[in-house]
């Protein structure tokens, strides 16, 4: 790689232009790839980011296919779109490293299909951000960017991606990324109830009652993976023990501890990125968060009714286009006999 890197970004959404709005401003080479009226947004107006480091406007170049070959393919669109924007935009032909961003434990599965596995960077975004309009979008708070590499330790591409993503974020390398994956699973589990009622993280979970279904989606996820053997392996900034402890604790206190941390993620409203795509009209990813939870189970011969109702119901919604009250939401998982299944965690 070049000393200024000539970097694709697959994705305008909200990590994707805060990503590439902060690398071109410090100097990269950025192509941001998105639909055609982010395109246009972002080539007559710029980029526009607002939130944590205040606000700003930064020239990008966007267009609406990669038709070049660059040092860098960043894929920031959701895991359903993985294979499909690898194919659209011919990825599997260039030799370069691609950085794959998104939530869940799939992506690099899926992106193996089509590219060798050893171009692929494997990360965990920990940053949150908020996608408003085209070319339009909130950093609602700071967080590292873990980096590691999907066939195995850390090779010069990893060490090279750090240097670059290291002028803008805080870099964490790990030998483990996949052990993280799953940890960093349970911190997006709680993505789903927003956006069944439609509102942001602080205004859903200030609701005990919300926050003890988020606790008890929770339990209920442990439950399975520790089941199924898999290890998790502890985030930087959030250790496997806390993770654990919240689970652990007596419901009510483990719901008030929860709704204080959720109702203080940011100043600005911070929308989950499954109410996110549900409010673009775009499928969502619940299938790879809560769904994974229900694959799990599955595999096992055994249930998880909880992750299982809301991936039922967050699909209702995008198909309906019409949200949940939240006192619906409560109602329906205690008609599912929620209170049984915190006690017999």
């Amino acid at each position: 790689m070049a000393k200024k890197t000539k970097i694709a970004i697959i994705g305008s959404g909200a990590i994707g232009c805060v990503m590439g709005g902060y690398l071109a401003r410090a100097g990269e080479e950025i192509i941001l790839v998105g639909k055609r009226d982010q395109v246009l947004s972002v080539n007559s107006s710029g980029l526009t980011i607002d939130g944590v480091r205040g606000k700003e406007r930064v020239s990008v170049k966007a267009v609406e296919k990669l038709e070049k070959a660059v040092d860098l393919i960043v894929l920031a669109v959701k895991t359903q779109d993985v294979m499909s924007a690898l194919e659209q935009h011919s990825c599997h032909l260039l030799q370069c490293p691609v950085l794959t961003i998104q939530n869940g434990v799939r992506a690099d599965k899926i992106a193996s299909q089509l590219i060798d596995q050893k171009r692929i960077i494997s990360s965990i975004v920990m940053f949150g951000a908020t996608y408003l309009n085209p070319g339009e979008v909130v950093h609602n708070f700071e967080g590292d960017i873990i980096l590691g590499s999907y066939s195995g330790g850390i090779d010069e591409q990893v060490k090279e991606t750090t240097r670059i993503m290291e002028r803008v974020f805080t870099v964490v390398v790990s030998e483990n990324i996949m052990g993280m994956k799953w940890l960093k699973l349970f911190v997006n589990l709680n993505n789903c109830l927003p956006a069944l009622i439609g509102k942001s993280m602080q205004e859903s979970f200030a609701d005990l009652e919300m926050c003890t279904i988020s606790i008890a989606l929770l339990r209920e996820g442990l439950q399975l993976i520790d089941r199924a053997g898999i290890t998790l392996h502890s985030l930087p900034t959030y250790p496997e023990e806390r993770l654990r402890g919240l689970a652990t604790m007596p419901i009510e206190e483990s719901a008030r501890l929860f709704s204080q941390i959720m109702t203080n993620l940011s100043k600005e409203p911070l929308n989950g990125s499954i109410l996110q795509s549900i409010r673009r009209g775009k499928p969502s990813e619940i299938d790879y968060i809560n769904g994974e939870f229900v694959s799990l189970a599955r595999k096992d011969g055994g249930s998880s009714p909880l992750n299982e109702r809301v991936v039922k119901m967050v699909h209702q919604v995008e198909e309906s286009k019409k949200f949940f009250s939240s006192e619906e939401v409560i109602k329906e998982f205690s008609n599912l006999g929620i209170d049984k299944l915190i006690l017999s965690f």
